[in-house]
């Protein structure tokens, strides 16, 4: 159940939301929901390998100590939540790049559980838009800044364990 809980916390559907805001705002939802389903099974593929290889894979294979990834897997987050702080949503837009048919991105569960709940999003949004403009970017700007603060925090947590293990 813990596993589960940061799990779901890593993919909070409501800050994925913000994430996703150009593919949920410019796909129709049949298109939405095919590269939701081929990025969760590419993002499911990496989480299983790193689940059961874990630590072995950067000490062994990659040969990198597993505190240096988690100090500039740390710094690299930290200046992508400063990016969404400063310029919003559009922050992940810039850094995904052009085509989204080629987004990529209990770990099976977790992920299922955001696939339904990004889905439900994106009917709510398509609802919502047409009358409720305002108050849905008044959502947008706010769970975005929110969003930013917990990424900078996962990113200075990565970056104060990865200090502590090394040392």
């Amino acid at each position: 159940m813990k596993s589960l809980a940061l799990f779901l916390v890593l993919f909070n559907p409501f800050l994925m939301s913000i994430y996703l805001l150009d593919l949920i705002q410019d796909l129709d939802y049949r298109t939405f929901f095919r590269v939701l389903v081929r990025a969760t099974l590419i993002s499911a593929s990496v989480f299983m390998l790193f689940a059961w290889g874990g630590e072995a894979i950067f000490t062994n294979l990659l040969q990198v100590r597993f505190a240096a990834f988690l100090v500039f897997g740390g710094i690299v987050i930290s200046l992508i939540a400063l990016q969404m702080m400063f310029t919003g949503s559009n922050a992940i837009r810039n850094m995904r790049g052009g085509d989204p048919e080629h987004i990529s991105g209990s770990i099976a569960m977790s992920l299922a559980l955001t696939v339904m709940m990004l889905m439900i999003l994106k009917r709510a949004f398509d609802t919502i838009k047409v009358r409720n403009a305002a108050l849905l970017e008044r959502y947008i700007d706010i769970t975005g800044r929110a969003a930013a603060l917990l990424t900078g925090s996962i990113g200075v947590q990565m970056i104060m364990q990865g200090l502590q293990h090394g040392f």
